[in-house]
């Protein structure tokens, strides 16, 4: 009777342990399921804060730092498995907003390179274009004359011919310089005209960007044209000429892109001039109007041409 009894009881022990085996297994599997969870939900919210970075509230705070460790423990829910879908819809929308975040991100600096692709070719402290005829008068001594009659300029870029015309070795020096083919033809004009006056041929140079304004009027770099058709003047030892050119370029358009450095060349004619008070005037008006140039990029320049004359 007693060994039946051992048996039985034995039996009814294994039984026991055998049934409880699975749910401690189920149960350590899920603890493990939800401390992944709990990891790739704590990475999502570390992605999220580099890809949208901000103290904005709508963004999470920070949850991973410097040997922090990624807490595993296993909070209680109501229903496992309803918590963890839940979850996995956050996951997947959080994921969804980052990768449109980041196509975005990419189509913006795409964007950025293809501009400054454009942009690199046409050196940025000389890049200049401009007129359709004759510069404005020089400036009075407190107000700026008005323009003169258009004088029609050179018809083609061919080199001026002095009374006996230009070298052989002239001619053969311009010709190495090339002229862009490109599908923008007031830009090829412009960057030509350009060119010309960087290798320091002057007098073909202002042919060339008299051309360019001429038959591009409305062309994106009239302001650098005229600015740079200035500088072809008062380069090669003509301030009057040049003074023309720069007040005409500031007075088309003061918000040009090179309307600024128009203005601060001006004074710099008046200072090749030997007309102090017109450039006492232009150099005033240039910071007063431009004060964001005068304090950065054309710093050095406005600070050289006030130490070369005495303004009250």
């Amino acid at each position: 009777m007693s060994s039946s009894l051992t048996r039985i009881l034995g039996t009814a022990i294994t039984a026991s342990v055998l049934a409880a085996t699975p749910l401690t297994m189920a149960h350590a599997q899920d603890n493990q399921d939800e401390a992944r969870l709990r990891k790739i939900e704590a990475e999502i919210r570390a992605l999220q804060r580099t890809v949208f970075p901000g103290g904005d509230s709508k963004y999470f705070e920070p949850e991973i730092r410097p040997g922090t460790q990624v807490s595993t423990t296993n909070a209680p829910s109501t229903t496992a498995v309803t918590d963890i879908l839940v979850r996995l819809d956050a996951i997947e929308g959080q994921l969804q907003r980052l990768t449109a975040k980041a196509e975005e991100n990419g189509n913006a600096i795409a964007d950025l390179q293809a501009r400054v692709a454009v942009l690199e070719p046409q050196p940025e402290p000389q890049l200049e274009p401009s007129p359709q005829s004759q510069p404005a008068e020089l400036p009075a001594a407190t107000t700026p004359a008005p323009a003169r009659p258009a004088v029609q300029p050179a018809s083609t870029p061919t080199p001026p011919a002095t009374a006996t015309g230009p070298s052989a070795a002239r001619l053969a020096a311009v010709q190495e310089i090339t002229k862009p083919q490109t599908d923008d033809p007031g830009d090829d004009e412009y960057s030509y005209g350009f060119r010309l006056w960087n290798a320091g041929f002057y007098p073909e140079a202002r042919q060339q960007l008299s051309l360019y304004l001429e038959q591009h009027p409305s062309h994106g770099m009239t302001s650098y044209g005229r600015n740079l058709l200035g500088r072809a003047y008062l380069d090669d030892g003509q301030p009057e000429e040049a003074a023309r050119w720069f007040l005409r370029n500031y007075q088309t358009d003061k918000d040009g892109r090179r309307a600024g450095d128009s203005l601060l060349f001006l004074a710099e004619a008046m200072i090749a001039m030997k007309d102090t008070n017109r450039a006492c005037i232009a150099l005033a008006e240039f910071s007063e109007t431009y004060p964001a140039l005068a304090a950065g990029r054309l710093l050095d320049q406005y600070e050289a041409s006030r130490q070369k004359v005495r303004c009250n």
